[in-house]
């Protein structure tokens, strides 16, 4: 919406997000060839100024609470990428609470049908000329993923370290009192704190190169923000999948234990982690390194 809504539907939508209105997801598919095979379509309706929107949409995050759910389709069957803005009580909007994830369990992250929805012509945006010009909205919706992977291991490596102070019993071979000076478990943790800082800078350093194009959006700005962001991403990755696992390493053999749920830290990284491939960013970054090509201009999917 910021990028090519209008002004009257950037003043309608904004003023819903004022209003405390909350907004879904519905943009990856199931089933088709990969991520960005998109089926879904907005077809025009014989109402004048209106379309029916047609299709089936996986990992629809938050679509389940929301108040309203843009929706990615193709404008008739081969054209360009749009984003409708549905309500989620539309007539013909089917919400199904089937996400089945060992992690992210409270996303709700699940299938959205759409059949034959009604969606008038101030509802729509078009996606793809967002694309057409330098942007930053890609590097922005990697960032908020790196943000909650980073997120994710900070929040286990406190719980480890206040699990290891309070609960954990010493090694006998530490020869020591208490868990927290056992050696081994001390330099572990701090393993996890260097990985941690580690992504938590370089999410930072992203942040910043996106703010920086933001402020004066140019193809060598955007282009600059790119691999800051795939460099987070990577590190992020990296770091929450390690210390989530290492949590039960450091905190010992009743960490484990069902009821106090530790292994929630450790599921939503593994879950989280997988939306797109580390690899590829690395990859990206490796091709940037040797003769500064950019990473492709996909934006989020």
């Amino acid at each position: 919406m910021r990028e090519q809504g209008t002004p009257a539907q950037q003043e309608f939508f904004f003023g819903e997000v004022l209003a405390g209105k909350r907004f879904g997801n519905a943009q990856s598919e199931i089933g088709t060839k990969h991520v960005r095979d998109i089926r879904t379509t907005l077809q025009p309706s014989e109402v004048e100024g209106s379309y029916l929107l047609t299709g089936t949409k996986g990992y629809a995050t938050g679509a389940l609470f929301a108040d309203w759910i843009p929706v990615l389709a193709h404008l008739d069957v081969d054209g360009p990428l749009h984003v409708a803005r549905v309500e989620r009580t539309a007539e013909g909007v089917t919400v199904i609470d089937d996400w089945d994830g060992m992690g992210q369990r409270t996303t709700a992250s699940g299938t959205v049908e759409l059949v034959d929805v009604r969606v008038t012509a101030d509802r729509i945006t078009p996606r793809h000329l967002t694309f057409d010009r330098p942007q930053t909205y890609g590097a922005f919706a990697q960032l908020l993923h790196s943000a909650l992977d980073v997120g994710i291991a900070r929040a286990a490596i406190e719980e480890a370290a206040e699990f290891v102070r309070t609960k954990s019993r010493p090694f006998p071979d530490a020869g020591v009192d208490r868990a927290g000076d056992d050696p081994l478990v001390v330099h572990a943790l701090g393993q996890m704190e260097v990985a941690v800082r580690g992504a938590e800078a370089l999410l930072r350093e992203a942040a910043r190169a996106v703010d920086v194009a933001n402020a004066d959006l140019t193809a060598e700005t955007a282009g600059a923000a790119s691999p800051a962001v795939a460099a987070s991403r990577a590190s992020s990755t990296a770091a929450s999948v390690d210390v989530t696992s290492r949590l039960f390493e450091v905190a010992g053999t009743r960490s484990a234990l069902r009821g106090l749920n530790l292994d929630r830290h450790w599921r939503n990284a593994r879950t989280h982690t997988l939306h797109d491939p580390a690899a590829w960013k690395v990859q990206h970054l490796g091709r940037w390194v040797v003769d500064r090509t950019l990473p492709p201009n996909h934006g989020q999917l």
